[in-house]
């Protein structure tokens, strides 16, 4: 079965949220962060560890 990436991140994400019921704002800046990390100069850096 060929589940999409973007699904199975909201799964595990919801999973996550509600198990273990992180403050709102850590997973905003959480996910701001990464946001502003992939379009940054230290993307090249990151992208070895990552895969």
């Amino acid at each position: 079965m060929d589940v999409p990436l973007w699904l199975a991140l909201l799964v595990v994400g919801g999973l996550g949220i509600k198990l273990i019921r992180p403050p709102w704002w850590l997973v905003a800046v959480i996910l701001l962060g990464g946001y502003l990390l992939a379009d940054s100069l230290f993307a090249p850096l990151i992208d070895p560890i990552t895969k």
